[in-house]
């Protein structure tokens, strides 16, 4: 159950990060509210699994979540550029997530 906190947790920061781009700034009224509002959301679900599971691990799985979903939402959204350099990059943030996983 921890995990799958982590993991919307995760979700939500990456949906937090998107809202704050189109928040302008925080100078644009309700992306502003979305974005605090699933920042809050996001941090308390981190920090309930965060009482059962270790720290590196849970915290480096919800920033890659997080990190990946920007960097999709990045692409899909606003254009940003898909290269191969940047899957890579991805691809070795999926990879360290599924490595300290493991070590868990």
């Amino acid at each position: 159950m921890a995990w799958i906190l982590v993991v919307v947790a995760g979700l939500l920061e990456a949906i937090w990060a998107t809202t704050m781009k189109y928040s302008n700034g925080f100078t644009l009224f309700w992306p502003s509210v979305a974005t605090v509002l699933t920042m809050l959301v996001s941090f308390f679900m981190l920090s309930v699994a965060m009482k059962t599971l270790p720290l590196g691990p849970s915290y480096m799985v919800w920033v890659g979540i997080g990190a990946l979903g920007a960097f999709i939402a990045g692409i899909v959204l606003h254009g940003e550029a898909l290269s191969l350099t940047r899957v890579a990059a991805a691809g070795l943030i999926v990879a360290g997530m599924a490595l300290m996983k493991l070590s868990a």
